[in-house]
């Protein structure tokens, strides 16, 4: 008889699906070995076909566990106490944590030693082990969810002539060379659970709050739905100097959208807080989880050095021609007021940044008569591009719908709903039909 199982040592009558949990826990943790024809008391009974045991055990391993297993795994055949008994030696795994596919990177699918029994680990064992295997790069540690979908981010590569097939996800970062998604993967796919949220108040507190709005999905899908969001709240204005009038937007395209693009692509993602955007009657705030790196300051972000949290995202957005060059994003943003009094400011905490664009107002020295017209919660700017567009088109068409909004805008269904229902209030279009049939035309 044999001594009791411990820490490092495991006993199996005969081999059954529970030996893949054994071996799991041992690579997880500190190695150990697992033997199999002896009873738990270490009562030695052996087993038949040893041979054929070990080509079971062999596939078993292969088939269902990841990342690849067997590297740090022996199994051979001994003779105890004039029995056959089979011997898995494993040693502790370099690639942790190791995982049974069908489970996926979740307590029921990752397993480490705990005295003499093989258990679940907790959620935050798991992130530790990736951890320390990555390091502390979070877009590149491995995603706890590898059940995963990319048709946002297909749909965006395919519209700039570029592919994001397997050869181009691992390229790019977003898989590893066994398939396993990265948190890039997690960050760019349509189950992303980072977020977005937009707040519209009237006035400049947040005593009367008039919207809000939360952006999920895709980071491609928040950033196109975002910025039509803050578009429809950048109301127009009115700057007359003697006769002339030069109507102008009340905040820069360039500054909004690059300040958009900041949050993005500069948050820290291993917190699970949602980018934070304010609006109020004379300002936008852009609050972005996570302050500066280590020994970088203030002065040298508005000096226009750059130090790329995510790199790998940075890389994809600029393939994309999302942005130009790294460190220009706050210097855009200072030259779209050149022209104005009124200046950008940002602060920075050890955890967020936080970026306040104000409205635009004429440079000292000039006539400073600025008349803005207030756009509600519903409303376009009669004037936008958007509108523009959208009226362009049905001039050339019977009539238009929303699916053809979407298109043209490139919005989502929710914000092409919002515009042309504003358009019709406004008297700009004629709604026709229900439902599916809804049909819209120039009230020309």
């Amino acid at each position: 008889m044999l001594a009791f199982e411990n820490e490092t040592t495991e006993y199996k009558r005969e081999l059954t699906e529970g030996l893949k949990k054994e071996v799991l826990a041992f690579a997880n943790t500190a190695g150990g070995s697992i033997y199999i024809g002896v009873e738990d008391d270490g009562t030695v009974v052996g087993v038949e076909e040893p041979d054929d045991v070990m080509l079971r055990i062999s596939g078993m391993l292969r088939d269902s566990i990841h990342p690849d297993i067997l590297m740090f795994v022996r199994i051979r055949a001994e003779r105890m106490e004039g029995h056959a008994v089979i011997c898995v030696s494993v040693s502790e795994g370099t690639n942790k944590p190791h995982y049974l596919v069908k489970h996926g990177l979740k307590p029921s699918g990752v397993y480490v030693r705990r005295g003499s029994a093989s258990v679940p680990a907790s959620s935050e064992q798991i992130r530790r082990m990736i951890k320390e295997t990555d390091g502390d790069v979070f877009e590149e540690n491995l995603s706890l969810v590898q059940d995963l979908t990319f048709q946002k981010a297909k749909s965006i590569f395919e519209a700039h002539h570029m592919m994001l097939g397997p050869s181009q996800m691992q390229t790019l970062g977003l898989c590893r060379k066994d398939r396993a998604f990265t948190n890039l993967a997690l960050m760019l796919s349509d189950q992303c659970p980072f977020s977005i949220k937009a707040a519209v108040f009237q006035g400049t507190d947040q005593s009367l709050f008039q919207d809000r709005r939360e952006f999920m999905g895709s980071l491609f899908s928040q950033m196109e739905d975002c910025y039509a969001f803050l578009q429809l709240n950048n109301p127009l204005g009115a700057t007359f100097r003697g006769l002339y009038r030069k109507d102008e937007k009340a905040y820069p395209d360039e500054a909004v959208r690059e300040a958009l693009l900041n949050c993005i692509v500069h948050r820290d993602y291993s917190f699970h807080a949602s980018t934070i955007i304010s609006i109020y009657s004379n300002r936008m705030e852009f609050v972005s989880i996570g302050g500066l790196l280590p020994g970088v300051q203030k002065e040298d972000v508005l000096l226009g050095l750059s130090v790329c949290r995510n790199k790998r995202l940075a890389q994809i957005f600029y393939r994309l021609e999302l942005i130009e060059a790294f460190g220009t994003g706050l210097l855009k943003i200072r030259n779209a007021y050149q022209k104005s009094a009124a200046k950008p400011e940002l602060f920075v905490t050890q955890n967020a940044f936080k970026l306040v664009l104000p409205k635009m107002t004429e440079a000292a020295g000039r006539l400073e008569a600025v008349v803005v017209r207030e756009a509600s919660l519903e409303e376009t700017p009669k004037t936008s591009k958007e509108e523009a567009a959208i009226l362009a088109l049905a001039g050339k068409r019977t009539d238009i719908t929303r699916k053809d909004v979407e298109g043209l805008l490139q919005v989502s269904s929710a914000t092409a709903t919002r515009v042309l229902r504003a358009m019709v209030e406004r008297g700009s279009l004629l709604r026709f039909g229900k439902g599916k049939g809804t049909r819209y035309r120039r009230n020309d």
